[in-house]
């Protein structure tokens, strides 16, 4: 395995050059982080260099980074994409890491185009998140519904949401009305029994 990783890693060193803003070996799993600027351009090199050929993308999902500012430790952008890559013909894996620059309006290149399973996979991302994928064909929601407000995988959404909905018998159709759950701290209870389970 060490081998294995040895010669994908100095591939990738030699392919992408300075295009690697960070590059990390931890688990036995690799994974190189690029600027947006270099987002599209690499994972075209990614899937087309033969000596890569990382022809299959397995996932890729949204990060939101912002509770890690809480321990003063983490300086760096809000949002990330990483997808996570498969070379069969070298039986090999990646794990592609991007930062959106703005934190206003996270935004990346799609690389729907490069893999076209990024499609659903970006759309999730994007309703999640909040993250725009530029250059994608069809972005729009795909888990919660086209009124939805908000994107419920943000650290500072929250858990209860903004509204929810119900089937109202007298309209006869669903309507958003405020949230009525009102917030609560549960206490689990803690059964502590002798021979418990049948154990002795």
């Amino acid at each position: 395995m060490t081998q294995k990783l040895d010669l994908l890693q100095s591939t990738l060193e030699a392919v992408l050059g300075d295009q690697i803003k960070a590059f990390k070996r931890e688990r036995g799993e690799i994974t190189v982080t690029v600027s947006a600027a270099a987002y599209a351009d690499v994972a075209k090199r990614l899937r087309d260099e033969p000596s890569l050929h990382f022809e299959q993308l397995i996932d890729l999902c949204g990060l939101d980074y912002s509770s890690w500012k809480d321990d003063g430790s983490y300086e760096g952008p809000r949002f990330a994409v990483v997808s996570h890559l498969l070379s069969i013909k070298h039986n090999w894996r990646l794990r592609l890491r991007v930062y959106c620059p703005d934190d206003e309006l996270p935004l990346v290149a799609s690389v729907n185009d490069v893999w076209n399973s990024a499609n659903w996979f970006e759309r999730e991302a994007f309703d999640l998140y909040g993250i725009l994928f530029e250059g994608h064909l069809d972005l729009r929601r795909i888990l919660t519904d086209y009124g939805f407000i908000g994107h419920p995988f943000r650290k500072d959404f929250p858990t209860s949401g903004h509204v929810e909905m119900r089937y109202d018998p007298e309209q006869k159709r669903v309507i958003y009305q405020p949230v009525t759950i009102e917030p609560r701290e549960i206490t689990p209870r803690i059964v502590r029994e002798d021979n418990y389970g049948g154990l002795h």
